[in-house]
């Protein structure tokens, strides 16, 4: 019922206003991967729970997309909200929304931001200024032997702390980049003090972070950001889309 009203709130409004997505709400694989969400012996708090991403949605936030030709050359390219509608502004006569990543300056010092992120006066609001962002588009290549061996690793996408876990999995785990951007990651940004995991890591090393005295968010749904990624490997490219976000895609041509 929660994860229904979750999308019910998201999704659902007068349908000669707005375009709801019936068929991917009511899409059997959807609603059987909202069910594997449930934990049947323990309650997920509602303030867990959120919308889901059925078929022909489009996620609120931020989109990415990388791509690398026969030459090597890549480009990457964010476009985000930060939040549901930005800042509520649409351009007018072209009908983009504009973001309100204000939100990234410490709008007030020692007080957390949406995300509950605490920052300090040295990225606190001023005239001509640039706010500190977690974004960062990047071109990994490894070392100067694997330049001539015309092997690279990237370009890999965006939100630097789970984009490291996917460069460390490539590079040092030697995973092809599906599997690397597949893996269930991790994510501590100082305050709230809170390890947040995803499910896949198993419960044995859930027990012991919370043995170490880490606070572990495991929670069904935790997703730690949506990762596109491109590896070119001895003149292959390997692109791989991160199955946690259901518009994602990847193609070679």
């Amino acid at each position: 019922m929660r994860r229904a009203y979750a999308d019910r709130n998201e999704y659902v409004g007068d349908p000669d206003f707005v375009k709801v997505p019936i068929a991917g709400l009511l899409d059997p694989a959807y609603l059987a991967r909202l069910r594997a969400s449930i934990d049947p012996e323990r309650a997920t708090p509602s303030d867990q729970v959120r919308p889901g991403r059925p078929v022909g949605s489009e996620q609120m936030e931020t989109t990415h997309y990388s791509v690398v030709d026969a030459e090597g050359n890549a480009v990457a390219v964010t476009y985000t909200l930060n939040g549901g509608y930005g800042n509520g502004i649409t351009v007018p006569g072209l009908g983009f929304l504009l973001n309100n990543e204000m939100d990234d300056f410490a709008a007030k010092p020692g007080t957390p931001n949406m995300f509950g992120l605490v920052q300090g006066e040295a990225n606190a609001i001023a005239p001509g200024k640039r706010p500190l962002s977690s974004m960062t588009a990047d071109d990994r290549v490894e070392g100067w032997e694997a330049v001539h061996d015309g092997r690279r690793a990237g370009r890999l996408a965006h939100f630097r702390r789970r984009f490291a876990q996917v460069i460390l999995n490539v590079v040092d785990f030697g995973m092809n980049v599906q599997d690397a951007v597949d893996a269930p990651r991790f994510h501590h940004q100082w305050q709230p003090d809170k390890l947040s995991l995803e499910r896949g890591i198993s419960p044995d090393t859930v027990a012991i972070l919370k043995s170490r005295g880490y606070e572990v968010d495991y929670a069904p749904g935790v997703v730690l950001a949506q990762i596109a990624s491109i590896v070119s490997d001895g003149g292959w490219l390997q692109g791989a889309s991160d199955g946690r976000s259901a518009a994602g895609k990847a193609a070679g041509y």
